[in-house]
């Protein structure tokens, strides 16, 4: 009885996951770790731990929900895979670099950190002149490229998201519509959380006093849970996003972020 509670919990953030995964091109990290925040304290273990196993293990959950909805954009032929190959050795070495970030970072400046990012990231869908600007008709390479798919590694580990939101806005600021971002989207997450969640168990491994059912900062039962759903759902949201115009469909995005913003940072700073 007492596990009912949060398994309810976490298998409604795995539903909601995996349909944002599908309609946002996300890996479902922006539903998953507010989810986490609040029903790891149910699991027992030491608070401090929290948000990085709610980072953690929202990353594993991410390599099911990523590749479920990566399949279901691929079958209707709007993945860049092209362009995941020539962003996967940047991005996994920007992983890396996160990982080993987060392991030295404080929960609650985690958190705050989350918050602030996402509350960032919004911005470019919210505003109309930002989401539909169009700088180049060509996927950035050579330095750009590297910088850009690294940095999206290394932000991306630290927050425990699938880095979904940053590959978008480049590729729609390089002419991609929001549909094909949002496609290819999917792919990032992948690549951003197998390395993701392999540095987090193994940077937690020495820890105590972990909430139950955690193999370093990688909780078991959650992941099982939230990718059951995920896997549900994703096919539904990669639905919706084909059928959606690309102006409510940015609008919905932008929305969606701020309000989570607003959610991590109130627990953050509260």
């Amino acid at each position: 009885m007492a596990l009912l509670l949060p398994g309810i919990a976490l298998l409604a953030a795995g539903l909601a996951a995996g349909f944002a995964a599908g309609l946002f091109g996300i890996g479902g990290g922006f539903v998953v770790v507010p989810a986490l925040l609040l029903v790891l304290p149910l699991l027992g273990g030491d608070p401090h731990h929290y948000a990085h196993v709610a980072i953690g293990t929202s990353a594993a959950t991410i390599i099911i929900t990523s590749l479920r909805s990566l399949r279901a954009h691929a079958k209707r032929g709007a993945v860049e895979f092209d362009t995941l190959r020539s962003w996967a050795p940047w991005i996994v070495l920007g992983c890396g670099a996160g990982v080993l970030l987060a392991d030295r970072i404080d929960g609650r400046v985690l958190t705050l950190i989350f918050g602030i990012g996402v509350g960032l990231m919004s911005i470019n869908f919210l505003v109309p002149k930002l989401g539909d600007k169009v700088v180049r008709d060509t996927m950035p390479g050579g330095m750009l490229r590297i910088g850009f798919a690294t940095g999206l590694g290394t932000f991306s580990s630290l927050l425990g998201i699938g880095g979904g939101t940053l590959a978008i806005m480049l590729m729609t600021l390089c002419g991609r519509t929001i549909h094909r971002a949002i496609a290819t989207a999917s792919g990032v997450g992948t690549l951003i959380a197998v390395p993701t969640t392999l540095g987090f168990v193994l940077i937690g491994l020495h820890e105590q006093r972990l909430p139950w059912g955690s193999l370093g900062y990688v909780n078991l039962p959650a992941t099982a849970a939230v990718a059951a759903m995920s896997i549900v759902t994703a096919p539904y949201g990669v639905a919706a996003a084909h059928k959606l115009p690309s102006r409510p469909l940015k609008t919905i995005f932008g929305i969606y972020l701020l309000a989570i913003a607003y959610l991590m940072l109130h627990r953050a700073i509260g």
